[in-house]
């Protein structure tokens, strides 16, 4: 059955995406950057498939790909470009992303689509070769709009894991933009920046610039919440998303040797630590799921599984029940506090993230590692509230009270856990279901 998915827009108080309609949209990001390059349509839809089961919303990917890119076909045996220029792009392969297009729509999923990756304007890194200049990346973006102005499932990411190096860097995006708006006037705009930058430190007066996003680097403990906090105070105020995490079975700080590899533990908690500070989303991603590793391909950073495999490695069905544990609250509701810890949140201390209404009827609080939670609520909310533990691993709820004054202790130290506290109004109104 073909959907017609509604579009989306940046919600009233500037923090949060919704659709048309108004109903909040909990971005849930799957990184699949070679997707469009190295997969065919029937490999596309089982991997669409299996997302969906896992509860995205969104899957993030290229047009002009990182690895070889211009230079290698696609599965159909397609360049992107006909003598490696902007201008003269190549029907069959353009025909093949209208397939891919039309197909997320067909099974409900949105596309962050990226027209190129950061090496086709700045060779940094990577293969490239450089291909962009201001003149033809607005021809470029221009075309690519009034191709796909007619979907609404689409948000535009500008970048590719690049910071402009020069002037010229920055008039490629500029202008860029500038093409897609003039076909395009709708559909979100964001960037997509390298490790450790937000979109806003660069392009933070742009007024295309719609959405914030940043890239946690491929590091054990980022804390994420600096960024989201940091992204969150800036003028004008926008929704803020992780938009590259540390990748689930990638090396730590992409060491060479393929060693203390990041884990389902090190995503949930780059992902709570960047929703209860407030971000309006969050893209998970897997080494081998992002390359679309083979048998046959050269693997990147130790990649070892094929991608098929690494699709239910376990930290992306945890991401689908983080999603489903923030749509059964009002979480667009709700804003970041530390106010309600009681005693010290050390600085060098894992800290403890809350999302509070402001009425504190609905609280949630992550604590990463540790036995107690000492709040600062007043005993009459307690008294006239119920208390649960969830365990973010499996979603699992667990009726609890305090023990003490305002004091709880987690089921098992060894690992994160969620406090959720409701009033019995709120009670009532919670519709959740552990998967």
């Amino acid at each position: 059955m073909k959907m017609n998915l509604p579009a989306l827009k940046v919600g009233e108080n500037s923090r949060f995406l919704v659709n048309q309609n108004g109903e909040p949209f909990f971005w849930l990001g799957d990184t699949a950057w070679e997707l469009i390059h190295k997969l065919s349509l029937a490999e596309t839809q089982l991997y669409f498939q299996n997302r969906i089961e896992k509860g995205f919303t969104i899957i993030q990917t290229v047009i002009l790909a990182e690895l070889d890119g211009l230079t290698v076909p696609n599965a159909n045996g397609d360049l992107p470009l006909k003598d490696l220029d902007p201008s003269q792009p190549n029907e069959a392969y353009f025909s093949h992303v209208d397939k891919i297009i039309e197909l997320a729509n067909e099974m409900g999923l949105y596309l962050a689509l990226l027209p190129t990756w950061g090496d086709k304007f700045n060779k940094k890194w990577g293969t490239g070769p450089e291909v962009f200049t201001p003149e033809n990346a607005r021809a470029f973006g221009a075309s690519l709009a009034k191709r796909y102005a007619k979907h609404q499932h689409i948000v535009w990411v500008l970048g590719g894991d690049r910071v402009p190096q020069d002037k010229e860097d920055e008039a490629i995006i500029e202008q860029m933009a500038m093409g897609i708006r003039e076909f395009d006037k709708d559909s979100l705009i964001t960037y997509h920046p390298n490790g450790g930058v937000i979109a806003s430190d660069i392009f933070g007066k742009s007024t295309w610039l719609q959405v914030d996003m940043f890239q946690s680097r491929h590091q054990k403990n980022f804390r994420e919440y600096t960024f989201v906090n940091k992204a969150r105070n800036r003028q004008p105020v926008r929704p803020v998303i992780n938009g590259e995490p540390g990748y689930e079975n990638i090396p730590n700080l992409l060491n060479k040797w393929n060693f203390q590899r990041l884990d389902a533990a090190d995503v949930r908690l780059s992902a709570y630590w960047s929703m209860l500070s407030g971000a309006a989303g969050y893209t998970y991603g897997c080494n081998e799921v992002w390359q679309m590793n083979t048998a046959e391909s050269t693997p990147l950073f130790g990649a070892h599984l094929s991608w098929q495999e690494a699709l239910d490695l376990p930290g992306a069905r945890q991401m689908g029940i983080l999603r489903s544990i923030f749509e059964s609250l009002p979480w667009q509701q709700m804003h970041a506090t530390r106010q309600i810890f009681a005693g010290i949140n050390w600085p060098f201390s894992p800290p403890k993230l809350a999302l509070s209404t402001s009425d504190q009827s609905c609280l949630l609080i992550y604590q990463s590692t540790g036995s107690k939670i000492k709040l600062k609520i007043k005993k009459g909310i307690l008294n006239n509230s119920a208390v649960y533990w969830i365990n973010p691993q499996n979603g699992r709820v667990t009726p609890t009270k305090a023990k003490g004054s305002n004091t709880f202790y987690t089921p098992n130290r060894l690992q994160d856990w969620l406090l959720l506290i409701l009033s019995n109004k709120q009670r009532d109104q919670w519709h959740y279901t552990s998967s």
